[in-house]
């Protein structure tokens, strides 16, 4: 429960502060985005599942995040950042729809 009012009062406040991304980082930001929800999807899975660790989701969510940011970084550097980009995203869209499908599985028996 804790976990889903934080994330109302997170978008709430996202609306009404309206935030502005520097421009050094809007490169990376939608990998992150991914990349967060790779490991939320993961926690909805593990919860189901009944195997949900917190210390294990923070991790993940973090690791999962920086990694990904880390390889971005890196492929601007080495000049092909977008198509490290688009590793990343078929790899973490990959994972997102796995645990998606487990959560339909489990939610619908199907």
């Amino acid at each position: 429960m804790i976990p889903a009012l934080g994330l109302v009062v997170g978008i709430v406040l996202g609306l009404v502060l309206q935030p502005d991304v520097p421009i050094w980082l809007q490169p990376y930001l939608p990998i992150a985005v991914i990349a967060a929800l790779d490991a939320v999807f993961g926690a909805v899975r593990a919860t189901l599942d009944g195997i949900f660790d917190d210390k294990v989701f923070v991790v993940s969510f973090l690791s999962n995040v920086v990694v990904a940011a880390f390889i971005i970084f890196l492929g601007d550097q080495l000049g092909v950042g977008s198509q490290l980009s688009t590793g990343v995203v078929v790899v973490l869209g990959v994972r997102i729809f796995s645990n998606v499908a487990s959560i339909r599985r489990h939610l619908f028996k199907a």
